[in-house]
């Protein structure tokens, strides 16, 4: 079934996932312990923040307010990330915990988003859709590999290390 969605709407959707995702990032590097593992989670955040504002840029309605006044807007404790992330405060594993939901919900988002661009009648309003599975496609697959680092288990970076024909 096909779907449309005007290029505001799309747009508008994209600025909300992004702080959405956002917001859990900077919520989960709040209650990280392990210095690499928050830094991670800070950078995500960051790049979340700048993919809201370049959609910001294009979104004409008014709605939102400016970028700065929408941003600073309280999280949305509704979201299933942040829902989820708040039951592990009163667990002694939260990078884990944290990391394990970053990945799950990104690769959720991304094939939710590949779904909707497949969906999409309008090739413009289908890019914007790509756009973020992409970004969250690139994310996924940082978690994964500080997941592994933190894991103990074997790094990318050491694979020649213990890889052996």
């Amino acid at each position: 079934m096909q779907q449309e969605f005007t290029m505001q709407e799309a747009i508008k959707l994209a600025i909300e996932t992004e702080k959405n995702v956002g917001d859990f990032y900077r919520k989960a590097a709040g209650i990280t312990k392990d210095e690499r593992a928050k830094k991670v989670f800070e950078t995500l955040a960051k790049e979340e923040a700048e993919h809201a504002r370049h959609f910001f840029h294009l979104y004409t309605g008014g709605e939102l307010g400016s970028y700065d006044e929408f941003m600073a807007r309280p999280a949305k404790m509704d979201s299933a990330m942040l829902k989820e992330l708040e039951k592990t405060l009163s667990e002694d594993i939260h990078e884990r915990r944290a990391m394990e939901i970053a990945l799950r919900e990104e690769e959720d988002l991304e094939k939710k988003l590949r779904m909707t661009a497949s969906k999409i009648v309008d090739p413009g309003v289908a890019a914007v859709f790509e756009r973020m599975a992409n970004e969250t496609r690139g994310h996924f697959e940082i978690l994964e590999s500080e997941y592994a680092y933190y894991m103990g288990m074997v790094h990318e970076t050491d694979m020649d290390t213990y890889v052996r024909e």
